[in-house]
C-alpha cells in the first residue's frame, strides 16, 4: 500500500470510526431515555402506586412509552447529543495548537536546538535526519522528565507535528534504537494516524462529560436536600437518581469507547513497527528498543496525570489497564518483538545506559545499520544489501517514494546534513540567525539587485538579523544547490518560535526580496511556499474534490510551471499539453503570457489541497511530466516539485542520484 492509499484508507477509517462512535452515542441516548422514563414513571405515580399499577408481562419499552412523549424523547436526544458535542468541541479547542498542546499537557519541555547535552543533541540529530529523509518538516522535540522508555508523535498534520520523548528513551537507547523508535513515530506522521488520534481524544471526552454532568447533578441534589419541604426532598431524590444514571451511562460509554480506541490503536502499532523496519532496514534498532522496554524496571509506563488521555499515541503501553489486553492500546511486547525478530529467545536484557556518544551525525560510509542487518550478518553482506537497497530506491520514482522513505533516503539525508558547515547548522537552530539564513538564500547573484535587496533589509529587518546576515550571506552563497533545501528545512523549528509580530515582519521581507526584480524565480517561489506551508497554522482541508472539480487551479499551476521551466513558448506549450494529458484533463488550455503572480499560485495550491488522496498522484504525475518534458531535471526544478508536493501534504524524500520524478 503506497502513501496515497494509506491516506485514503486513513480517511475511510476515520469515517467508519466516527460512524461507530455516533452509534455509541445513539445507544447512550437510548439508555438515557429508558432511565429517564423509569424515573418519571416512578415519581409520577409514586413508589407504591407504581408497583401496584405494574402489569405482569409489560415490557420496559411499554412502561417508557407511558411515562414520556416523543417530544420529551427528542429533548433528551438533543440534550445528550449536545453534551457530547460540546464536550468534544471543548477538548478539541484545548488541543487546537496540535502537537504542542499535547506535549505541554504531558509536561514536556521544548528542547533547545543548540543544546550541549549529548543525549539531547543525539535525539535532535536523529529527528532531523528522519525528517529530511522522509520529506516532512523538522518537528519540534519535547522532553518529558520520566524514567520510562517511551515516545510519541502528535499533531493534526505533519506541519504542526511534534515529537515527544521521555528521559529514559533519550538516556537508555543507543542511536540505532532511537532511530528505530523515531522511524516508528514518523510512520504515524506519514500515514495520517495523528489526526485520528486527536479526534478520538475529543469524542471520548465528550462521552465522559455525560458522567461528569451526572456527578454535578448529585452534588446539586445534596444541596437541595438541605431544604425541609417534601417537594424539595422529592426533587432532590429525582436529581440524585438522574445524576447516578448519567454517571453510569457516561462511564459505561467511556468504557466501550476506550475498547474501540484500543482496538484501533493496536492494529496501527503493528503497521508502524513494520514501516519502521522498512524505513531503516535495521530490525535490531526498533527490536532492541522494545526489548529494553521489557527489561527496564519502569517499562514504558508514564507517570504524567494526562498519560491515560493520550494512551493511544505512545510508542509503548503508557498506562496500566484493569482488563489487560482488552483495554491495552498496544499489542503485547513479546508479540511485537517476535514479528520483528522471529529468532528472539524470549529473554529481556538488563538495561543500562549505552556508552557516551559525541552526539555528532555518523559518517555516510558508516551507516551500514540501514542495510538489512538482521541479527548477525557479515559486514560484506550488509554492504551489499545496502547497495541493493539504494539501487532499488533510485529506480523508484520520486512520486512512488512519497510516504515510503528507504534506507537510501536516510543515508542521503545524512550525506546532505554532513556537507552543511557546522556554523550554518547552529545558525539554523536559532530564531535570529534562521531568519538571516532564509534571507541569504534569496539574495541575488547580480550585484546591483543584491545591493537593492540588502538596502531593503537594512530598512526593514531587525538590526540583530541584519548583522548576522552580513556574516552568513557569504557562507550561504558558497553552498551547492543541493544543500539549499535541506538548510531551509532545518530552519523551520526556529522560525516557528518567532512571535507573531516577528513573523509578520519576516514574511513581509520575504515577499519584498522576491519582488525586488519584478519577476518570480523558480527557487524563490519554492522557498516561499515551503516556509508558509510549515510555519502557518491551517486546517487539514476537506479532501473531497476530484481533478475535474479543480480545473482552473490545475490550469494556473501547470501554466506557471511550463513557463517557468521553459523559455521557449512552443516548448512550454508542449510541456503543458503533456502534463494535462497525464492528468486526464486534455481540454485544458495554457494561460496567456502574463507575469506570474504569487497570490494566483498560492490560491491554486490552496484549492488543490482539497483533492481526494487518490487524485493527488495524478496531479503530481502531470506536474512532473511538465517539468521533465525537456529531458532534464535541474536542482531548481526538483526543489519546485518538492515545494508543490509539500503544499499538497505529500512529503517527497530527497531525490537520489539519477532518480526520476515520475
Amino acid at each position: 500500500m503506497n502513501f496515497f492509499q494509506h491516506q485514503d484508507q486513513a480517511r475511510r477509517n476515520t469515517i467508519w470510526l466516527v460512524a461507530l462512535l455516533v452509534l455509541a452515542v445513539a445507544s447512550l441516548v437510548g439508555i438515557t431515555t429508558l432511565l429517564a422514563a423509569g424515573l418519571m414513571y416512578y415519581f409520577q405515580l409514586g413508589p407504591d402506586a407504581g408497583v401496584a399499577a405494574y402489569e405482569p408481562g409489560t415490557s420496559v419499552f411499554a412502561l417508557a412509552a407511558r411515562a414520556m412523549s416523543w417530544e420529551l424523547f427528542a429533548y433528551i436526544s438533543l440534550g445528550v447529543g449536545a453534551v457530547v458535542a460540546l464536550g468534544s468541541a471543548y477538548k478539541l479547542i484545548q488541543l487546537n495548537r496540535g502537537g504542542q498542546a499535547i506535549a505541554e499537557a504531558m509536561g514536556g519541555r521544548l528542547l533547545n536546538l543548540n543544546t550541549r547535552d549529548l543525549d539531547e543533541k543525539r535525539v535532535l540529530n536523529v529527528v532531523e535526519e528522519m525528517a529530511i529523509a522522509s520529506g516532512t518538516p523538522v518537528p519540534p522535540v519535547y522532553l518529558i522528565e520520566d524514567d520510562s522508555i517511551n515516545a510519541f508523535a502528535a499533531g493534526y498534520q505533519a506541519r504542526d507535528a511534534v515529537i515527544g520523548v521521555t528521559r529514559g528513551c533519550v538516556k537508555l537507547l543507543t542511536r540505532d534504537e532511537l532511530q528505530g523508535v523515531m522511524a516508528h513515530e514518523f510512520s504515524h506522521v506519514l500515514h495520517g494516524d495523528m489526526r485520528l488520534n486527536i479526534r478520538l481524544v475529543g469524542i471520548l471526552h465528550g462521552i465522559l462529560v455525560i458522567g461528569l454532568l451526572g456527578y454535578l447533578l448529585i452534588r446539586g441534589a445534596g444541596y437541595s436536600s438541605l431544604a425541609s419541604s417534601r417537594r424539595s426532598t422529592s426533587s432532590a431524590s429525582g436529581l440524585f437518581f438522574l445524576g447516578l444514571a448519567l454517571i453510569v451511562v457516561g462511564y459505561a460509554g467511556t468504557f466501550f469507547g476506550n475498547i474501540i480506541k484500543a482496538a484501533v490503536s493496536r492494529q496501527r502499532e503493528f503497521l508502524a513497527d513494520a514501516s519502521a523496519v522498512q524505513f531503516t532496514r535495521n530490525p535490531a534498532g526498533i527490536g532492541g528498543a522494545l526489548k529494553k522496554i521489557g527489561g527496564h524496571s519502569y517499562g514504558s509506563l508514564l507517570a504524567a496525570p494526562a498519560a491515560a488521555e493520550f494512551s493511544h499515541m505512545y510508542f509503548g503501553q503508557g498506562v496500566t489497564t484493569a482488563l489487560g489486553s482488552l483495554m491495552a492500546t498496544h499489542p503485547p511486547l513479546p508479540q511485537r518483538i517476535s514479528r520483528i525478530d522471529p529468532r528472539w529467545d524470549g529473554e529481556f536484557p538488563a538495561v543500562a545506559a549505552p556508552p557516551p556518544e559525541a552526539g555528532q551525525r555518523p559518517e555516510p560510509e558508516t551507516t551500514s545499520g540501514f542495510a538489512d542487518t538482521a541479527v548477525a550478518s557479515a559486514s560484506a553482506s550488509a554492504s551489499a544489501s545496502a547497495s541493493a537497497s539504494a539501487s532499488a530506491s533510485a529506480s523508484a520514482s520520486a512520486i512512488e517514494a512519497i510516504g515510503n522513505p528507504s534506507p537510501a533516503h536516510v543515508a542521503r539525508a545524512q550525506t546532505l546534513l554532513g556537507e552543511i558547515p557546522e556554523d550554518l547548522l547552529e545558525a539554523a537552530h536559532e530564531p535570529f540567525a534562521a531568519r538571516a539564513l532564509v534571507y541569504s538564500l534569496l539574495l541575488s547573484e547580480e550585484a546591483a539587485l543584491r545591493e537593492e535587496q540588502l538596502q531593503l533589509l537594512r530598512e526593514q529587518a531587525h538590526p540583530g538579523v541584519q548583522k548576522l546576515l552580513e556574516t552568513l550571506a557569504g557562507r550561504v552563497g558558497q553552498l551547492s544547490a543541493s544543500l539549499r533545501l535541506p538548510l531551509l528545512e532545518l530552519t523551520i523549528p526556529a522560525l516557528k518560535a518567532l512571535s507573531s509580530t516577528q513573523y509578520q515582519v519576516f514574511k513581509r521581507n520575504l515577499v519584498a526580496l522576491i519582488r525586488a526584480d519584478n519577476k518570480v524565480e523558480l527557487f524563490e517561489w519554492a522557498l516561499y511556499r515551503i516556509v508558509l506551508n510549515n510555519t502557518e497554522a491551517s486546517g487539514p482541508g476537506s479532501a473531497h474534490k476530484n481533478l475535474a472539480h479543480t480545473q482552473p487551479a490545475c490550469r494556473q499551476l501547470l501554466s506557471s510551471l511550463a513557463r517557468i521551466g521553459h523559455s521557449d513558448r512552443q516548448q512550454a506549450l508542449q510541456a503543458f499539453e503533456r502534463g494535462a494529458r497525464e492528468m486526464g484533463l486534455t481540454q485544458l488550455t495554457m494561460l496567456a503570457d502574463e507575469p506570474i503572480r504569487l497570490p494566483d499560485l498560492d490560491q491554486a495550491l490552496d484549492q488543490l489541497r482539497q483533492l481526494k488522496p487518490l487524485q493527488k498522484p495524478l496531479l503530481l504525475k502531470g506536474l512532473a511530466t511538465c517539468v521533465t518534458d525537456d529531458g532534464t531535471v535541474t536542482t531548481a526544478e526538483a526543489e519546485l516539485f518538492r515545494a508543490v508536493a509539500d503544499s499538497l501534504d505529500c512529503p517527497v524524500p530527497p531525490l537520489l542520484p539519477d532518480q526520476a520524478l515520475a
